[in-house]
């Protein structure tokens, strides 16, 4: 009997799942998950630092929508409690207070803060009541050696993870600053690392339209490196169709959409549907450097340094879409006009918060 087919076999004896609580269900992919575990008769909880802003998801029926602080453990035990599973979204790209690994654990930067502790506190809480499903969000090419900061947070928040199915006796090591005594549960994970995503309300393609509408010329940072964007509803889609599917526990899935492009083609696409036209360039490795570190300063942190050395790596899957889910991936073509071609409805919204810079 093969490994998968052990692991497989030790969850298969997993309770109905009924009610699923979903960390950072109120972000951009959330919302879209919520709706689908609403359509599929689930009931959701979904904890949010500002419940008047998730106004969609209240008036669901059977979707409770709760403030929390989701860092805190008291409060996120209390969040857990009664649930038959958890799906962690949570992810930032920019940190305010960057991160040293000299410092102690609490002071290591908003990166350590949502992807290595708030995954471990989550584990521990699931533990406590019971909670054998997990589906996590980590990112692709998310590695612990990466050059990216973010990419070795998620990377290393994910090896937490997986690792909570496996026994004691498995190689027992050392992660970071203590042991990873999250091993041993028996929890039936599944980690989920998509491409860059895409879709009405992104802030990826919804970015550079406001950029276009703005800059007099686009230099592009790394616009040469390999993106493969995954639409939002497929990602949310392969979520919710794993959550009761045995094939799936405790394996790692890349999602890519069903195309491959340079950052530049897509701006270049983005601007085509707007109907703009910008000179538009890509900048050499050195300038590129230099124009992340110079927007790291700047309100908003368009770009940051970290952001450059995670553009080195093309972000792009060396397979195809897991066969698993039973679908193929949408092209970018067949949505992005929807929300992004020159007079559709929303464009004046999209301005809005272009100008806010939200």
């Amino acid at each position: 009997m093969t490994s998968q087919e052990n692991q497989t076999k030790a969850h298969a004896a997993l309770p109905k799942i009924r009610k699923v609580c979903v960390i950072g269900g109120a972000g951009f992919v959330g919302r879209h998950i919520v709706h689908l575990l609403h359509n599929g008769g689930y009931e959701v909880r979904v904890p949010t630092r500002h419940r008047e802003r998730a106004k969609d998801l209240i008036v669901l029926p059977g979707v409770d929508v709760v403030e929390a602080d989701i860092h805190d453990p008291s409060a996120l035990s209390t969040l857990l409690e009664g649930m038959d599973a958890v799906i962690n979204l949570v992810g930032i790209l920019h940190e305010k207070n960057i991160g040293r690994i000299d410092k102690p654990s609490a002071r290591r930067g908003d990166f350590h803060q949502a992807h290595i502790e708030l995954p471990r506190k989550i584990v521990q809480a699931c533990a406590k009541h019971g909670i054998k499903r997990v589906l996590h969000m980590s990112a692709l090419n998310a590695d612990a050696t990466s050059s990216s900061a973010y990419l070795r947070s998620k990377g290393a928040g994910e090896a937490m993870l997986r690792e909570v199915g496996q026994p004691h006796s498995d190689n027992e090591r050392w992660y970071l600053d203590g042991p990873k005594f999250t091993r041993g549960q028996r929890m039936a994970v599944t980690v989920f690392r998509p491409s860059v995503i895409f879709g009405p309300e992104d802030s990826f393609l919804n970015q550079f339209a406001c950029l276009l509408r703005r800059l007099p010329v686009m230099a592009l940072a790394c616009g040469q490196s390999k993106l493969q964007p995954v639409y939002v509803e497929d990602v949310a889609r392969a979520f919710v169709l794993s959550l009761e599917n045995p094939a799936t526990y405790d394996q790692a899935y890349d999602l890519c959409g069903p195309k491959i492009y340079t950052l530049q083609q897509l701006v270049a696409y983005v601007a085509q549907l707007q109907g703009i036209k910008r000179p538009l360039f890509s900048l050499n490795n050195r300038l590129s450097y230099f124009q992340a570190w110079l927007l790291e300063f700047l309100p908003g942190k368009l770009m940051t340094r970290d952001d450059y050395y995670a553009l080195l790596g093309n972000s792009v899957c060396g397979c195809d879409f897991p066969a698993v889910f039973g679908f193929q991936p949408t092209t970018m073509e067949v949505i992005a006009p929807k929300y992004l071609a020159q007079g559709v409805e929303h464009s004046h919204y999209d301005r809005f918060r272009c100008s806010a810079r939200r």
